[in-house]
């Protein structure tokens, strides 16, 4: 080792991803050790930590040229040790001056004094906060004027996170291009329209709303009128993932949908207020889109948001179709609810889609309108690979054994449908057609019965979902 070269030795390091294999060869020779010391640029720590603050003091003394930190306590009890504290984040400003990216999940002992001393850190880009419920607004905000490169932010279950000034700060700086807010119960939909100018830079966001907490203030949120107008375009958009928001039309969110030109991939989870025209307007401008997911709520809970002609129908799959030529991957899929709801996008409406796009991704969950009919149409999918069947209970065995028609498909993914039996398996076996098969909680269909159907075959079967 000693005579080889120092560019093949960083070649051969380089190529150990995993971290207790890079640790395991740095202990081969001293050479090793001190390349390895050097090259080191990710630390994931957490729970064995201990003590917290002398053994960080000491990784980061041994590896200087960090650049991406993770700190995750999820699993953690007090008989572990102490968690890491503000004091760590203090040593992380002081012994890593190359930090980009750092990761706080379940840290409950950091403060927003700890984030104060991150605000040195002038390289930072990306912060990922992950329930860390000592954290306030007043500490991002000190983060956001310290850290003015940042980039990505990413916010989940931090409960006590409120908007106050730091969205108006980053939307002025325009640098933010990746948002992700999820379940922060102090930040609504009405909020990020202090955003700004940022929109214009912004190239993903995320954003989710805590389904029980917002059921509860919805009729005081549409009371009061709380959406502004948001005239700021989003030309530079090209992931939006929205879960359990509502959408008032004309407004607010509605109104970012239909500007999101450079747009790649769209996520609807349970957004109550979307009409058809919100997705035909987005169709129409957003030529680039490549992937759709709807989850779409049912119509128990509709009367009490909002009007139920809201609800999207099959001419927001029409327009898709006809204007995104390269959409590779659709998803949809209904909440649980009266057998009524899942009328809002028909059979015809489903494959349209098929007909005119390259759709090579396609997952129906709770979709009852999905029957052998629509299996029969698959076989003339040349672009389908990928096929996920989720409580798709109107498939028998008769749909299921054309499966072996359809032109390029090499997986499918089975699970909780009712109709289908190890018939319906019996022509793809030793056919080689599928590269994977995946059988979950499928009631009628044995492990036995997947055996040679595909090349990999994966099963489980947990029936307790039925009861």
């Amino acid at each position: 080792m000693e005579a080889l070269p120092d560019q093949l030795v960083w070649e051969i390091l380089g190529r150990i991803k995993r971290i207790i294999d890079r640790n395991s060869a740095s202990l081969a020779c001293k050479r090793l050790h001190a390349l390895e010391k050097e090259q080191r640029e990710f630390l994931r720590v957490g729970c064995g930590l201990d003590p917290a603050i002398e053994a960080l003091t000491s990784l980061c003394n041994r590896f200087p040229n960090l650049t991406k930190v993770e700190i995750i306590y999820s699993g953690w009890m007090s008989k572990l040790g102490k968690q890491l504290d503000d004091q760590g984040l203090l040593i992380l400003s002081s012994y890593c001056p190359s930090l980009v990216d750092l990761t706080l999940s379940y840290c409950t002992f950091i403060t927003d004094v700890g984030l104060g001393h991150l605000s040195s850190c002038s390289k930072l880009m990306a912060l990922k906060l992950n329930f860390t419920p000592g954290i306030s607004g007043f500490g991002i905000l000190s983060i956001v004027v310290g850290c003015k490169n940042l980039t990505t932010l990413h916010l989940i279950r931090c409960l006590n996170v409120s908007s106050v000034e730091w969205l108006e700060y980053l939307g002025k700086l325009e640098t933010l291009e990746d948002l992700s807010i999820k379940n922060c119960r102090a930040i609504g939909e009405g909020d990020l329209v202090k955003l700004g100018p940022g929109w214009q830079k912004l190239k993903r966001l995320q954003f989710e709303v805590d389904a029980n907490y917002r059921y509860m203030k919805v009729h005081d949120r549409l009371a009061v009128g709380r959406w502004q107008k948001q005239w700021v375009p989003c030309d530079n958009m090209e992931e939006l993932s929205l879960v359990n928001c509502l959408i008032n039309p004309g407004r607010g969110l509605s109104c970012v949908l239909d500007k999101c030109k450079a747009l790649q991939k769209l996520h609807l989870d349970m957004c109550v207020g979307v009409r058809d025209s919100d997705i035909v307007s987005l169709a129409q401008k957003s030529n680039n889109l490549r992937s759709i997911s709807f989850r779409v709520p049912s119509d128990f809970s509709l009367p009490l948001l909002m009007n139920n002609s809201l609800r999207l129908t099959d001419e927001s799959l029409e327009a898709v179709a006809h204007n995104c030529s390269m959409l590779e991957s659709v998803k949809i899929s209904f909440s649980d609810g009266d057998s009524s709801s899942f009328s809002s996008f028909s059979l015809s409406g489903i494959l349209i889609l098929i007909r005119f796009c390259p759709v090579r991704v396609l997952a129906l969950d709770h979709v009852y309108s999905f029957n052998d009919n629509g299996m029969g149409a698959l076989c003339s999918a040349n672009y389908l690979e990928i096929l996920e069947l989720i409580k798709c209970q109107e498939i028998s065995d008769e749909g299921l054994q054309l499966v072996g028609q359809f032109p390029r498909l090499n997986v499918l993914k089975l699970s909780r449908c009712l109709g289908v039996t190890d018939d319906g398996l019996r022509p793809l076996l030793g056919s080689d057609k599928l590269e994977v098969l995946t059988v979950e909680d499928c009631p009628q269909i044995s492990e036995r019965g997947i055996q040679g159907a595909a090349r990999s075959v994966s099963y489980k079967q947990d029936l307790s979902w039925l009861y």
